[in-house]
């Protein structure tokens, strides 16, 4: 970058895979000729895939929370939530965690703003299920699992104990397989120390899809592996149904079953975030179309990249591909090369990548991983995961380590915190990572 010149403002809006890598690269690649700003709710970023650990307590919440400003020298980081932006003018708009406006100017935008929950108009879901994607959801389904349990014990009915121990995913894809297969650990292990239930009855976990599998979208290989240790653990598999309607007591299902229970568990997938569809720009499936260099048509200073942008799959020719951390992670490596080249640093690159394979890990020793797509599963699947979960994360990997020795022999914590109150997660929210304020009366 020309260091004679006025120096640019790069603007990159949201810290999620995509959004962290560009900032990244660019800090480095710039080397002060260029301001690089990041503008992100939180200042951490969200290490996702480990997320389900922190909600059945193998991991404390710090350690997949990585530092912003920690772990990125050079870039300037603005915490707050955008809003509107102006193409024409180059100017975005945002709200800071205290409510107070804010503007910035940009000659290069990157919008990596990843995704939201997926809503489906089922009666009831919206009031009463809650939503995985950000940390406050974690922390209170952590506390939420752990208060069940504590309620069910110390209740006198039969019926109240069954319905306390009784806990209902909605989505079995990554995020609900790996919830379900985390939580059935967890929630066995406190009924096993709980005085109140040792006669019984042992929590209920179901898992619920309309796929005519888990894991749907992998191979049929890995979601094998993945549904035979669910079932091993007790967990009711059930593919091919889903929700009809959610009530505060409990679920009905498409078969007309009803299914007591005060946990309903929602993991059906994501969408775009909705900031890109207000734009007035060209979308396919909800997201920013963009060319295989990641720039936006008609707009050669707005990039995009990750779950928000439709990137062609240049391996895959008239596809787009996937909404993955893998692809996300590998196009903010991309946009900032291609950010550098259009500030006249080398050449632009298109984005190609070929999988290299997945990873689902199922707590405890178990996994399933098909790495270079030789399919492997048990305790080499579970190594061969969390070793590619320490070298994918930017920081923090002593203390994620340290977390899963001391979990490999000591009891997790059965405590309840209260942090995260019901209210504070709306599956509704556009906002998972932040939780929204409510009341003191807020019920939990």
């Amino acid at each position: 970058m020309n260091h004679s010149a006025r120096r640019p403002r790069i603007v990159i809006v949201g810290a999620g895979f995509a959004g962290y890598q560009c900032a990244r690269q660019l800090s480095r690649r710039a080397g002060g000729a260029a301001e690089i700003v990041l503008v992100n709710p939180n200042d951490y970023f969200l290490y996702l895939p480990l997320l389900p650990q922190v909600a059945a307590g193998v991991l404390e919440p710090r350690r997949v929370s990585v530092s912003l400003t920690g772990t990125l020298p050079g870039v300037r980081l603005v915490l707050g939530e955008v809003d509107t932006l102006d193409l024409p003018g180059r100017r975005i708009g945002y709200a800071d965690p205290e409510g107070n406006r804010g503007e910035l100017t940009y000659d290069r935008l990157v919008l990596a703003v990843g995704s939201v929950h997926k809503l489906l108009p089922i009666p009831g879901v919206a009031e009463h299920a809650h939503g995985f994607r950000g940390m406050p959801e974690a922390l209170y389904l952590r506390d939420h699992l752990t208060r069940q349990v504590e309620m069910a014990g110390a209740s006198d009915s039969s019926e109240e104990r069954s319905a306390r121990t009784t806990f209902v995913v909605v989505g079995a894809g990554y995020t609900g397989t790996e919830v379900a297969a985390q939580g059935v650990l967890l929630t066995d292990a406190l009924a096993r120390r709980n005085e109140g239930l040792r006669d019984g009855p042992r929590p209920r976990w179901l898992l619920l899809d309309i796929a005519d599998r888990v894991l749907p979208e992998l191979d049929e290989r890995l979601s094998r592996t993945a549904d035979r240790v669910l079932r091993a653990r007790g967990v009711e598999v059930r593919t091919g149904t889903s929700v009809a309607e959610a009530r505060p007591d409990g679920v009905r299902l498409e078969d007309g079953e009803f299914v007591a229970s005060r946990s309903l568990i929602w993991c059906v997938g994501a969408r775009p975030d909705p900031l890109v569809a207000s734009l007035g720009l060209e979308l396919e499936g909800g997201r920013l179309c963009v060319d295989e260099y990641l720039r936006v048509p008609g707009r050669p200073e707005v990039f995009a990249c990750g779950d928000a942008a439709a990137v062609p799959d240049l391996t895959r020719p008239g596809k787009l591909t996937a909404m993955t951390a893998q692809h996300a992670q590998r196009q903010g490596r991309t946009a900032a090369h291609n950010v550098a080249a259009s500030c006249g640093q080398g050449v632009p690159r298109p984005y190609k990548h070929h999988d290299l394979g997945f990873l689902v890990d199922l707590g405890g020793l178990q996994a399933a991983a098909n790495p270079l797509r030789v399919p492997l599963s048990g305790p080499l699947a579970g190594g061969l995961t969390r070793g590619y979960h320490l070298l994918s994360m930017p920081g923090n990997r002593t203390r994620v380590a340290a977390d899963w020795a001391l979990d490999a022999v000591l009891p997790r914590h059965g405590v309840q915190l209260g942090l995260v109150p019901s209210g504070a997660v709306p599956l509704e929210s556009e906002s998972p990572d932040a939780p929204r304020h409510v009341g003191a009366g807020a019920g939990s």
